[in-house]
């Protein structure tokens, strides 16, 4: 006969039924960070990665997420013995000269290294990945389409170089006199040679990459040679567009809503009570809004030039506001980490199944933006 018998809950856990947490080496938690969004992605401008790293071996039990790494919040990480904290912002920015008691930032770095947390940022390449901080701004407006606004490109290909020049040459003691010259070139990469056969007659051709800069001199240099100068090739290396991936967000609504209804669709998305609003010329409350532009954090450059019924950020330049205006287009500001908080709680769940359950995740309560309406 089939008996069924009953366990405690503990002999069930201890058998390694239900999940379990455990620790992670620090290498292979930014590794693992590094693969959720590339930091290839990221502006050229920004400082991203692990910005500071306790003496190894160093195990992270406890990753504390936040948008901006404050005093208030790194005590709060203290208390709940995070072991890594992910910032969104880098608290890092500006090269410091010292580290101190002085300064905030520097107190920052300071505390972290005492109580042994490591502090790692990823920025805009949170921005730009396609499950990233302007994805998430998207469900704000309802179902649509997006596209980037400034779309990506491939990081890895070509590896070097903006332009390909290959030529050909008949003789070895003339290939070897080119490529004496060429290599004091600066800016120079991939540069082959392989025997060809042209019009019957045996040649060598010459590839290579090189910088736009690199470029004028080379073609200086083969235009001394009237033979070579005709039998070159030149051709621009374009990287290819990663899809859906980059900066900003151009969203066409599936049906199209008024502005009163957007506004009401991002307070409850953001859950804001109040937002910041510049009417288009020529627009009302009740106009229909088709075509929006959208920018976490601060979206002046982004949205600049953007055709669209509405621009979607945290905040602008006083001038871009006005030349928006100006074209009929509405502006919407929710103050600038009001417009990237709420991916917080998104990115939790992301990287739980990312990191297959491995360490624990939390979210801080006491990051917040820093202004108010008073």
């Amino acid at each position: 006969m089939l008996q069924l018998v009953s366990r405690p809950l503990s002999c069930i856990r201890g058998a390694g039924r239900l999940p379990s947490r455990s620790l992670m080496n620090l290498g292979e938690l930014v590794s693992a960070l590094n693969n959720f969004a590339s930091l290839s992605l990221a502006e050229s401008w920004d400082n991203v990665g692990l910005l500071v790293e306790p003496s190894p071996p160093h195990t992270v039990k406890t990753l504390f997420l936040t948008n901006d790494l404050t005093e208030e919040v790194m005590e709060e990480a203290v208390q709940k013995k995070a072991d890594l904290i992910l910032s969104y912002h880098p608290p890092i920015f500006t090269p410091l000269k010292r580290v101190t008691w002085k300064t905030w930032k520097e107190r920052l770095v300071v505390r972290a290294l005492e109580h042994r947390i490591g502090i790692y940022s990823p920025h805009t390449a949170y921005d730009a990945v396609p499950h990233g901080v302007n994805n998430w701004l998207t469900k704000g407006l309802g179902a649509c389409n997006s596209i980037p606004l400034h779309p990506s490109t491939s990081p890895s290909y070509p590896t070097e170089g903006t332009h390909r020049v290959e030529f050909c040459a008949d003789t070895a003691e003339h290939v070897e006199t080119v490529l004496s010259k060429i290599k004091d070139i600066q800016e120079i990469f991939c540069l082959t040679t392989f025997p060809v056969r042209v019009e019957g007659k045996e040649q060598t051709r010459v590839s290579l990459n090189c910088s736009q800069k690199a470029l004028l001199e080379v073609v200086a240099l083969l235009s001394q040679n009237n033979l070579l100068h005709h039998k070159t090739e030149i051709l621009i290396l374009q990287k290819p567009l990663l899809p859906h991936t980059g900066m900003g967000r151009l969203c066409t609504l599936s049906k199209p809503a008024s502005l009163s209804d957007i506004i009401k669709r991002i307070k409850s998305h953001l859950k804001l009570p109040h937002i910041r609003l510049a009417l288009g010329t020529g627009k009302t409350l009740d106009s229909p809004v088709k075509k929006a532009a959208l920018c976490a954090g601060s979206g002046s450059s982004v949205l600049k030039g953007t055709e669209a019924d509405l621009y979607l950020t945290g905040e602008m330049s006083h001038h871009d506001i006005l030349d928006a205006v100006a074209n009929g287009i509405s502006v919407i500001l929710c103050e600038h980490s009001n417009t990237e908080r709420g991916f917080l709680s998104e990115l939790g769940d992301m990287l739980t199944i990312h990191l297959q359950n491995k360490i624990n995740i939390i979210v801080s309560e006491k990051d917040r933006d820093p202004l108010q309406v008073a």
